[in-house]
């Protein structure tokens, strides 16, 4: 026989039920407008090419996930939310994952679903700190990705909260930005349904190991980004060197970044394996403890990972300033030689001016009325032997 899951009616009358199964009718109106059901049931099920998909709908008793703008998009017609929830008596799981929820939604959730209104105001305010709750039915994850959709977009890495609602028939999930990670899970279970007995707490960990696994590939370019800045630390040209350090720069603040992201989830992850026991009776059970255990094992690796280019290009950071240093000190160098060249000709052409300014005024001088060349020859010999002697002391002194 078939059963609606406990969680579903904990808290619902039979008359809520028969009410599309205790949620709002507002959301099952699309765009949430005044518009009446129609009367043999909701409308018919269809892919919008104008409208995101916001509502996922995945059941083991159907042959493929439901996609829908609104949430009365996910029935067909004549169909109830009971019957699209119901599953066969202790088997089977469905997974609903919404985009964006308004607080509208997430309350019409929280009563049919019999959510606690901590977790529901936790969801609402976006709650950045990652945790795992008990509640009497369910247990609730907060985990941080990054935002992975635009490489080249500003908000590329920023912070992205998925929160998870995990009942023991069913589990809920909720985004505020568009994620890969719900599309890569759902892969994962078109390849592995066939062999193994799928439940809500498999998909808890599937969807916290393909938060982490996205951060591989991450890590992998900046270890290559990392290996790159240390070789062009001694190899760059003054004209690179800019660049360089505002490469230096934005690849720091990548690490930063992720380290923020991977910093909690290791404990996080542990505190969530050593409660997967039987003294837990809503927690998953320890053959998911052991997944969980290779998850915090692969954080801790990529935190050390992280860690160790943090200190790398520290490293090269310094080495970097201490290249521009050297180099700024040798150019200093060149131009005192230049200037001291300069300075020693200014020098010896000193007295030079003076021996021809003297032997060219307009009065008297010694030679002015002598005939021939002799003075003219002696005024240079003097001139050259100036010269000399000064660039012998010039390079006895070492200016030269």
């Amino acid at each position: 026989g078939h059963s609606v899951p406990k969680i579903l009616t904990q808290s619902a009358t039979p008359e809520r039920l028969d009410s599309q199964f205790a949620l709002d009718e507002k959301l099952i109106v699309e765009g949430k407008s005044d518009e009446k059901l129609h009367e043999h049931g909701p409308r018919e099920r269809r892919m919008s090419l104008m409208e995101p998909s916001r509502y996922s709908f995945f059941s083991s008793e159907l042959e493929q996930t439901i996609h829908a703008a609104e949430l009365g998009d996910l029935l067909t017609p004549g169909e109830t939310f009971r019957d699209l929830f119901e599953l066969p008596q202790k088997s089977g799981v469905w997974w609903l994952d919404v985009l964006n929820p308004t607080e509208e939604e997430l309350h019409a959730f929280q009563g049919a679903f019999g959510i606690h209104r901590l977790t529901t105001e936790d969801i609402i305010t976006q709650e950045a700190r990652e945790k795992v709750e008990l509640f009497k039915q369910y247990y609730f994850v907060c985990f941080r990705s990054f935002f992975q959709m635009d490489k080249t977009s500003e908000d590329y890495m920023d912070p992205v909260s998925v929160y998870m609602v995990v009942f023991r028939e069913g589990i809920l999930t909720f985004t505020y930005t568009p994620s890969p990670h719900a599309a890569n899970v759902r892969k994962r279970i078109g390849k592995l349904r066939d062999y193994m007995a799928l439940t809500a707490d498999w998909i808890c960990y599937a969807m916290i190991d393909n938060i982490v696994d996205t951060f591989g590939p991450v890590i992998t370019a900046i270890e290559r980004e990392t290996d790159t800045i240390e070789e062009q630390v001694f190899i760059a040209r003054t004209d690179d060197f800019s660049s360089l350090l505002r490469q230096i720069g934005e690849c720091r603040k990548k690490v930063n970044s992720l380290m923020r992201l991977l910093g909690g989830k290791a404990d996080v992850i542990k505190g969530f394996s050593k409660r997967c026991n039987d003294q837990y009776s809503i927690t998953p059970r320890s053959e998911i403890g052991l997944y969980l255990s290779d998850i915090q094992d692969h954080v801790v690796t990529m935190m050390s990972n992280l860690s160790h280019f943090d200190q790398m290009l520290n490293r090269s950071h310094t080495n970097h300033l201490a290249q521009l240093s050297v180099d700024t000190i040798v150019q200093g160098n060149r131009a005192n030689e230049v200037l001291s060249k300069i300075t020693l000709l200014a020098t010896i052409l000193v007295p030079l001016n003076l021996i021809c300014g003297l032997f060219g005024m307009n009065v008297p001088i010694p030679g002015k009325n002598a005939e021939g060349l002799g003075w003219f020859f002696g005024i240079l010999g003097v001139i050259a032997a100036i010269v000399l002697v000064s660039l012998a002391m010039a390079r006895r002194l070492k200016f030269i």
